[in-house]
């Protein structure tokens, strides 16, 4: 890899420009710690057609004309050389060979590592023994020059030098058993057999002279033959189930894609129905607190008894404590889809929870969050963005309801709506209890939500005998299902007069 000239070469469902009809597509690559393809095969299978579509799209690529491949990424060679014999002479075979040879001297002298070389049957036109030789050495000088190359040969010696040499790889043409016919389709990393038998049989030559033929090829040359069969045949039933995937992968996004624009139409729809909705409550809520408005005024200047001012006061606030609800349970389901993901550091709301916490650990799916002295590890479409602002507004919520309809009067501070007792001893319970509805009297709210939760019972019944016979307290309920049943107490204030 270290030696490697840096030349790329990737072409994929690659055409022969001048080639016309049904071609079959050529997928070349040449990867990083390759140089040097040797192509091996039969002399029918395609290896000067597919030596020549590798180098007219490097041609091509450099003329800036359009390639006929579906991907192609191809180096800019500074010179690109080749010896192609394209037809079957029946000269001498010196003559052959000399003018392969004076061809492949000229470009070792001007070839470089910024150059393509393209050598079509290297070493053929001798005797195989002595033409095996020359090719080995013409190949290493060239691969230890770096010189980028696509080679054709018929000699087995290169198939075992490829496998041999860092920088070198076979391919071969593939060649269908069953049809006894070439598929043109270039195989990267396999070396190929001439196939010479088979091709002799298909041809007409009888079985006599092919098996004669065949006794006098050594065993282990025959062995390894079948064995690329072997492999061929799987590589084959590989590559078709492969395409078979593909074709069923692609047919599932199709679906998956065609369902989420489904459901995101539903969702759509949802979100307009939930903020009509929104909207329609809003709406009745501030009637209503122009309804509690008008009975209030009326209440001061009509001087009701008290009976009566109570009675009153009591439908209001059911009115009001009513559409609030309402309004809570529609505004939580109102979320807008957003791209947003939080970050270490983030106020996150937990749903789970109904709790704010901080991300304090994150990866690609889950983060953890520290709610209070709880870590809580959580997936990402859990979580929703929380800003101060909104924590705010969240906790002044309720009392912010009943602000503008609260008689004008002096006040004290606020308590809130809730007091929590969980967790705490009866006395002092009954201590902070006393302390809330003095408060919750003094600043004008219409009722309280006392938190016991059920326990053993006794916070709780402490709790209702406390508030059941209080002066400032005109009505004691048990918390609604949804705000937690028997583990809350309401308390309804007495109206400030």
């Amino acid at each position: 890899k270290a030696n490697h000239p840096g030349s790329t070469i990737t072409l994929k469902g690659a055409r022969h420009p001048l080639l016309r009809g049904n071609v079959v597509p050529t997928d070349v690559e040449y990867d990083d710690e390759t140089w040097v393809l040797v192509l091996t095969g039969p002399n029918t299978g395609g290896k000067t057609v597919a030596l020549k579509t590798v180098g007219l799209m490097c041609l091509m690529t450099q003329c800036g004309l359009h390639l006929p491949a579906e991907e192609a990424k191809l180096t800019v060679f500074e010179g690109i050389y080749a010896d192609i014999g394209d037809e079957q002479s029946i000269e001498q075979s010196l003559s052959t060979f000399s003018s392969h040879m004076t061809n492949t001297i000229k470009i070792m002298e001007e070839c470089d590592e910024r150059s393509l070389v393209v050598l079509d049957e290297l070493g053929a036109g001798t005797d195989p023994a002595e033409g095996s030789a020359i090719a080995r050495a013409i190949l290493s000088h060239l691969v230890e020059r770096r010189i980028t190359m696509m080679v054709t040969t018929h000699h087995p010696e290169l198939k075992v030098y490829s496998v041999e040499t860092p920088g070198v790889r076979n391919a071969s043409v593939e060649f269908d058993l069953n049809t006894l016919a070439p598929t043109y389709r270039l195989i990267v990393g396999l070396p190929g057999r001439s196939n010479a038998l088979a091709i002799a049989k298909r041809l007409g030559l009888s079985d006599e002279i092919i098996l004669s033929a065949r006794n006098m090829v050594a065993i282990e040359d025959l062995v390894a033959d079948d064995l690329l069969d072997e492999i061929q045949t799987t590589r084959e039933t590989l590559r078709r189930q492969h395409e078979d995937m593909e074709y069923l992968k692609q047919d599932l996004e199709k679906q998956r894609d065609e369902l989420q624009v489904r459901l995101d139409k539903i969702e759509d729809e949802r979100r307009d129905i939930i903020h009509a909705a929104r909207r329609n409550v809003e709406t009745e809520m501030e009637d209503v607190r122009r309804e509690i408005r008008r009975l209030r005024g009326d209440i001061r200047t009509a001087g009701l008894p008290l009976e009566n001012v109570r009675a009153v006061q009591e439908a209001a606030e059911k009115i009001a404590l009513y559409a609030s609800q309402s309004v809570e349970n529609v505004i939580p389901e109102v979320r807008e889809r957003t791209d947003w993901k939080p970050r270490l550091g983030d106020n996150v709301w937990l749903e789970v929870l109904n709790a704010e916490g901080t991300v304090t650990e994150l990866d690609s799916n889950e983060a953890v969050v520290q709610v209070g002295t709880l870590r809580v590890r959580a997936k990402l479409g859990e979580l929703q963005k929380r800003s101060k602002s909104e924590k705010r507004v969240r906790e002044r919520g309720h009392v912010r309801q009943y602000e503008d309809v609260a008689p004008v009067v002096p006040r004290g501070k606020s308590p809130g709506l809730e007091l929590d007792l969980r967790g705490q001893r009866v006395e002092e319970s009954l201590q902070q209890l006393e302390g809330y509805i003095d408060a919750a009297y003094t600043a004008g709210l219409p009722f309280g939500r006392i938190i016991h939760g059920k326990g053993t019972g006794a916070l709780r019944k402490a709790v209702r005998e406390y508030v059941e016979n209080h002066a400032l307290i005109s009505k004691v309920e048990t918390g609604h299902p949804n705000e937690g049943g028997d583990g809350v107490t309401v308390i309804h204030m007495v109206p400030i007069n």
